[in-house]
This record gives structure tokens, sequence and C-alpha cells, in this order.
């Protein structure tokens, strides 16, 4: 009976100790924080995903999710969630101003309906219209333009007047293709895109502008 006796308050603080522990794990569950973050990882790379169907998104964006899933993976929740909305932001943005872009050119008679998918060479490839998709790069190295994408400093030396930013141009746009650069011209123009060094998309670039003014 002494047992018993002694048995029955060990019981009932066990029994508290435990719903203490059980309120305390549920409390936050250990989830709570993370879930956040890994939602505005979702939909950081939801936003980057439709920029990148619209041929807009920017390269930074995608460094900056994996970033965030790094800082996640390492335990750091507030920087995920900090570096997620970033990237999301980012990707937003580039949406908003392609399509203020090409309004503005459509509102302009620059570009007409339906042109955004349907761009090309044009003029006998001696000048470019720029499509969704597009990058210098890319345009440089199609078969009616150049043929080498190294050789797409020619494209921006040409239409300084139209692109500030060498990585950001916008649908609608129509560049003149240079057929009569040199050959020093074409031998700098590909030195300068395998030297350029680092960049990022709406800044110019000191390299970019030595190039320039070569």
């Amino acid at each position: 009976m002494k047992f018993n006796h002694l048995s029955k308050p060990f019981f009932i603080l066990m029994l508290v100790l435990g719903l203490v522990a059980g309120c305390a794990t549920g409390s936050d569950g250990g989830m709570g924080a993370g879930s956040s973050a890994e939602q505005a990882i979702a939909d950081a790379k939801s936003a980057n995903a439709e920029a990148q169907s619209m041929g807009v998104a920017w390269r930074d964006t995608g460094k900056m999710i994996e970033a965030a899933e790094a800082a996640l993976s390492a335990g750091d929740e507030a920087k995920a969630t900090e570096l997620a909305d970033e990237a999301r932001r980012q990707a937003e943005n580039a949406m908003a101003q392609a399509k203020s872009e090409e309004a503005r050119l459509l509102e302009n008679g620059t570009l007409s309906a339906g042109s955004a998918s349907a761009g090309g060479a044009m003029g006998g490839s001696d000048s470019y219209q720029v499509i969704r998709g597009d990058n210098l790069w890319n345009i440089s190295g199609k078969s009616e333009v150049y043929a080498n994408p190294y050789q797409w400093p020619l494209i921006y030396k040409a239409n300084r007047d139209k692109i500030n930013d060498a990585d950001l141009i916008f649908p609608g746009q129509v560049f003149a293709i240079d057929r009569n650069a040199s050959g020093a011209d074409v031998d700098a123009a590909v030195e300068h895109a395998k030297t350029r060094g680092a960049w990022s998309v709406g800044t110019v670039e000191a390299s970019d502008e030595s190039y320039l003014a070569q």
C-alpha cells in the first residue's frame, strides 16, 4: 500500500511534465520558421520559372534561390527567407519591366501584335528584331546573323544608342547587324566576349565601357 501511495503523485508529476513537453513541441513543432522559408523559396522558384518562360529571367535570380536553399540547409531560416523574397521580387520586377517595355513599343507602333513570338532577321539579315527569350549571345549565334555567339559585342557596339546594358534587351527592338566589320573588329569582339568578366543585369560593366571606347 505504501508503494501505491507514493506512486500516485509520481505518476501525476510525469503526466504534467509530458503535457508541458508536448505543448513546447507543439508551439513551434520545429517547423514554423522552416515552413515559412520553404514557402518563400517555392514562391521564388515559381516566379522565376514564369520569368524564364517569358525569356526575361535574370541569371542572378537563380543564383539567389540557390543561396536561399543553402541557407535553409544550414539552418539559417531567416537568411533563407530574406534571399528567397529578394529573388521573387527580382523575377517579378523582370516580368513587369518586360511587359512595360512591350506595351510601350506596341503603343509607339514599333512592335506589331504577335511579333513578340515571330521576330527574327529582317531586311536581308542586315537587321534583327528581338523576340522573347533573346539575348545578344544567342542572336549572334544565329546562322542568319554571325553564326558565332562570341561575336555578340559587334551587335552591342553597332547599337549602342539602343542598348544601355548588354545584358538587358527587349522584344521589339530592331538591331542593325554590322556586315562590314573588319577582321580586327571581329577579333576584338570575340576577345571581349571571352574576357568580359563578372556582370549583372541592370549595370553597365566597366569592361563593356572599355570595349565601346575602342
